[in-house]
């Protein structure tokens, strides 16, 4: 389900070009990215934090990379659908990413992602060194293919 975001209402639109979803962490951001029709999600990469600068910089790249016209972020709702300290963290880390790359950054509700993640690789038998290099990914992925579902249930691209 969509969070509102002020920001969103026709900056996209037109529905074209990539989506990227950031899975974002204390120590890792799980990436994702969609194909250029808006259809499916496809894991990307999974960054190691460092530091907001460079972290925004990687970011700023796969932007270009990809052609990316709009970010979907995990929002880390509690589970009664409140923002504790985690969603805040989010909220400073989209606004510094909306200001450092001018796309539309759009809230997604992420309860429970990281969750269903771990228990898609562990039913695929995925050891578990292998599970934390993936798992940020995946959930990114979940993040991304609920938005792009959305969005085309709801008549857009």
């Amino acid at each position: 389900m969509p969070e509102d975001d002020a920001g969103e209402a026709g900056e996209n639109g037109d529905g074209a070009g990539r989506t990227l979803a950031l899975d974002f962490g204390d120590r890792r951001i799980g990436i994702a990215l969609s194909d250029p029709l808006g259809l499916a999600a496809r894991p990307l990469m999974t960054l190691e934090r460092t530091s907001w600068g460079r972290d925004l910089a990687r970011i700023g790249d796969l932007i270009r990379e990809n052609d990316v016209r709009r970010i979907v972020v995990g929002l880390p709702l509690d589970m009664d659908g409140e923002k504790g300290g985690r969603a805040r963290l989010t909220e400073a880390f989209m606004r510094r990413l909306r200001g450092a790359t001018g796309l539309p950054v759009i809230p997604w509700d992420e309860r429970l992602t990281t969750v269903q993640a771990e228990r898609i690789l562990v039913s695929a038998d995925v050891g578990r060194a292998r599970r934390r290099q993936v798992v940020d990914q995946l959930a990114a992925v979940i993040i991304l293919q609920a938005y792009l579902d959305s969005r085309r249930n709801a008549g857009g691209a």
